[in-house]
């Protein structure tokens, strides 16, 4: 099975579907949260999400506009109430079992502090070996990793809507992991917005 991985979106709605294009046919996409930004929901991004049936779950931004200091967000003109329910209704945490390979994917971290920024190069990373899944998915740094660690591969496929990571010269990304091979594919891509 191909799963493609989109994080961190943060509302970019052209660099999600540039990104669901360009990454082919695959069986499921997942999407470890921050599809928009703290207090400005993005209907086009969520929509989209549900609409191609994502495995997505809440990040730190979701969880900031989803609370009582995000309710002037909530209430926005604009604002899809169908959608922005079904954004409340996502879990924090998603285990799923693919071709005989446990999949777990979070945000920041599994384990408290929640939030915490696990770089590449973190001495916290080997920590994600402990986890217990074959295959541990995250975002929130923006920063691309496709590692194994303990018998654990460790995928982040960096940033699809805001470009933070000094490892691929600031560029969106996102991911593709064969479930058969365990192989992943990192594609680096410009931002759709930025074009001339």
């Amino acid at each position: 099975m191909r799963i493609g991985i989109v994080s961190d979106i943060h509302g970019n709605i052209a660099a999600l579907d540039h990104a669901l294009d360009a990454m082919g046919t695959v069986d499921q996409v997942w999407c470890p949260g921050d599809a928009f930004n703290q207090y400005q929901f993005s209907n086009e991004v969520v929509g989209r999400l549900r609409e191609i049936g994502a495995r997505y779950i809440l990040g730190n931004h979701e969880e900031i506009l989803l609370s009582p200091a995000g309710i002037r967000a909530q209430e926005r003109d604009g604002v899809n109430r169908e959608l922005l329910e079904w954004t409340r209704a996502r879990p924090f945490y998603w285990r799923e079992d693919v071709d005989d390979m446990h999949v777990f994917m979070f945000h920041s971290t599994p384990w408290e502090p929640y939030g915490e920024y696990v770089y590449p190069h973190s001495r916290d990373i080997d920590r994600f070996g402990e986890v217990e899944a074959d295959v541990a998915i995250y975002g929130h740094t923006h920063c691309q990793i496709a590692r194994e660690i303990n018998g654990t591969l460790i995928v982040n496929p960096g940033s699809t809507g805001l470009a933070q990571d000094p490892s691929n010269g600031r560029r969106l990304s996102f991911a593709v992991l064969d479930t058969v091979t365990r192989a992943v594919e990192i594609e680096n891509f410009d931002d759709p917005r930025l074009a001339a």
